[in-house]
């Protein structure tokens, strides 16, 4: 199964999580005091929110997140075929999980990550400094010289 994810930035952890489990008609799967996710089966999707976008909120990235190793390298064969831009992390840990995933950007410069989860992890990334103040924001890679972040505006489709 191939499940969407988005992941937000947002100001009020709180207050989302609240906002958004009513939304879904449900409670998120795990939280954080930093972060939370819901994992829904109607629509299929792994919606995250975290607090770790130092002022800036809106969408992070989104991505595809599948249950297989098999599924994972038929997406990452997939880009290489199309000759897009990939950058691959391979096994690595972020927003309290070990995955195994690449990245690829759009035009616009939006992560789109690719990935299988492995496990859980206690921290939001293994290495990172022990106060909050001093943590990285999400798990994206650097792109240069174009936005990451989509800021949230009150327009039309």
């Amino acid at each position: 199964m191939k499940r969407f994810h988005v992941h937000v930035h947002v100001t009020d952890l709180a207050q989302n999580i609240a906002f958004y489990s009513k939304m879904f008609g449900a409670e998120p799967a795990r939280v954080e005091s930093d972060y939370a996710k819901w994992m829904l089966e109607d629509p299929a999707v792994n919606f995250a929110i975290s607090t770790r976008g130092h002022g800036h909120t809106g969408v992070d990235h989104v991505g595809i997140q599948v249950d297989n190793a098999a599924d994972l390298q038929a997406l990452k064969t997939q880009a290489q075929a199309a000759d897009l831009s990939l950058i691959d992390e391979g096994a690595t840990t972020c927003c309290y999980a070990k995955s195994d995933k690449h990245w690829i950007v759009d035009p616009q410069g939006l992560p789109w990550e690719h990935f299988q989860t492995l496990g859980t992890i206690p921290v939001f990334r293994e290495g990172e400094p022990a106060q909050p103040s001093e943590a990285s924001a999400c798990c994206t890679p650097k792109v240069t010289g174009k936005p990451i972040g989509i800021p949230v505006k009150s327009s039309c489709c």
